[in-house]
């Protein structure tokens, strides 16, 4: 890809990038939210046009107006979300849309995929219907389907993002193997330590630009975060462990329905104390929205208790758990806030009556209160900005404020960086640890394994509803938690 840029309005995602890629590497694709490595790829399978720049596949000028035309080429996709039909099988999910004619050998099919599986070493089960799948089979899957289309270039967009670290170690294993074949793959990503373990060359985009490639053998994590970033990344250094000081929260066998009516959490019983974090680990789908959304007064359980400071909060409503000075920071930030009102009136929503005066609200108390929020977390905004015109992290930093503006006992934070970049996530990782050092307590509900285990004095784990097992976040290992969030180990309390 010679240099290629990319607009959108007046905004440049792509500013005159050279990106080149060899048979027989995986080539990292490094940088934070928002600059540029997904478009690029885009580009390169069809997905968008390049405004400029021109793509040459084995030395010769391509024209790719649509995957299609990427497909013949060569290239293959796998995007964050899977495109997979699941009522269909893993064999019907492969061929789909390559076989011609009007009628289908299933068994003929079926050998083909078997072979195309057995020589790529990927393990699959080609009977199984999709839907019957782990995400980390699904993905296979899709690897799989690229490469039965002949795919000579592979692009994996994050693709670690939603596995557990056994699947991890899994799709590490197919894409050595990959590359031992001869294939040339791009590994997009802004997780330091897989490309440091697993890429040979690394290019790093910053702000739309490229910044450089480097070889591993010639790096290392610091110089790549400052490639990222433009400048030291200060990364959360933990503060020695130190046990708890009373129980603020405590959940005892706690029972609740999703959306469906079907059982989301199961028993569930915890306590969190005062000047400690109690991480939450899971993968996607567990239960964990459904406990923010008890301990927010979203959700109703159907039965169990919770306590905050010895009081009996069960069932009570979201006005109640901000009275107990519990504060909040919602997993999907956009539902936490109001789109079109402003980042002052949305900082204050939740404490309205402090800024009213016989019934009216007081404009120049919030405009006050919003400016020093403001300079206290570095949000960049204005007060009277539309909330909605922000970007993730600023949104998230505005939750934060409101959330610790009133120096709660307890806070519920889920995802509290997810979509961030290096810079964003270092400051929220550096505020929930101040509130710990401050003596709150907090329960943090994290998909982002390396987030629980750097910040967590104890870690608790759910799998389909239940809490498998508590551990000390000094003592656990990614294998151990990844055993755990499939279900496949139970910790006694006791021991842990």
């Amino acid at each position: 890809m010679q240099g290629i840029t990319k607009r959108f309005g007046v905004v440049e995602a792509n500013q005159n990038i050279d990106f080149y890629l060899k048979p027989g590497e995986i080539h990292a694709l490094l940088g934070e939210n928002g600059a540029g490595k997904t478009t690029l790829m885009r580009i390169l399978y069809g997905l968008y046009r390049a405004d400029e720049g021109e793509i040459r596949v084995a030395g010769k000028v391509a024209t790719i107006h649509s995957p299609k035309d990427a497909i013949q080429l060569g290239i293959g996709m796998v995007t964050q979300h899977f495109t997979l039909v699941p009522p269909l099988s893993v064999v019907e999910n492969v061929a789909l849309g390559q076989e011609g004619g009007t009628t289908l050998d299933l068994v003929q099919m079926r050998q083909r995929v078997v072979d195309a599986a057995k020589r790529f070493g990927i393990e699959v089960k080609p009977d199984a219907l999709v839907r019957h799948l782990s995400v980390g089979e699904r993905q296979r899957v899709e690897i799989l389907k690229s490469l039965y289309r002949n795919a000579r270039v592979l692009i994996l967009d994050e693709p670690t993002a939603v596995l557990v670290p056994q699947e991890v170690e899994a799709l590490f294993e197919t894409l050595n193997k990959l590359r031992e074949s001869g294939m040339a793959l791009v590994f997009i990503s802004h997780k330091l330590n897989e490309v440091m373990e697993l890429c040979d060359r690394i290019t790093v985009l910053r702000d739309g630009k490229k910044i450089g490639t480097v070889l591993r053998g010639e790096t290392n994590e610091a110089e790549l975060a400052h490639m990222m970033v433009g400048r030291e990344t200060f990364g959360v250094v933990r503060p020695a462990e130190r046990r708890g000081g009373e129980v603020r929260l405590r959940l005892e066998k706690v029972n609740a329905l999703d959306k469906k009516g079907l059982p989301a959490l199961k028993n569930v019983s915890l306590e969190v104390r005062a000047g400690e974090i109690l991480g939450i680990a899971g993968i996607s789908g567990n239960g964990q929205s459904e406990l923010a959304q008890v301990l927010s007064g979203m959700l109703k359980p159907v039965s169990g208790t919770v306590w905050v400071d010895g009081r009996d909060m069960t069932g009570a409503s979201p006005a109640d758990f901000a009275a107990a000075n519990i504060g909040r920071v919602p997993e999907d930030r956009h539902s936490g806030v109001v789109g079109d009102l402003s980042v002052a009136e949305n900082l204050v929503l939740e404490h309205l009556e402090e800024f009213s005066r016989n019934g009216m609200m007081d404009y120049s108390a919030v405009q006050k209160f919003a400016q020093q929020m403001i300079e206290d977390f570095q949000i960049k905004a204005r007060p009277q900005d539309p909330i909605r015109t922000l970007s993730g992290g600023n949104m998230q930093k505005v939750l934060l404020a409101r959330a610790l503006a009133h120096k709660p006992r307890v806070l519920i934070v889920a995802q509290p960086t997810r979509g961030l970049d290096i810079g964003a996530t270092d400051y929220v990782r550096g505020k929930l640890l101040e509130q710990r050092e401050a003596g709150t307590a907090i329960l943090m509900i994290s998909e982002d394994l390396d987030e629980v285990l750097a910040l967590s004095d104890r870690i608790a784990v759910m799998y389909e509803g239940r809490i498998v097992g508590v551990v000390s976040g000094r003592r656990a290992t990614p294998e151990v938690l990844g055993m755990m969030m499939s279900g496949a180990l139970e910790v006694d309390y006791a021991e842990a």
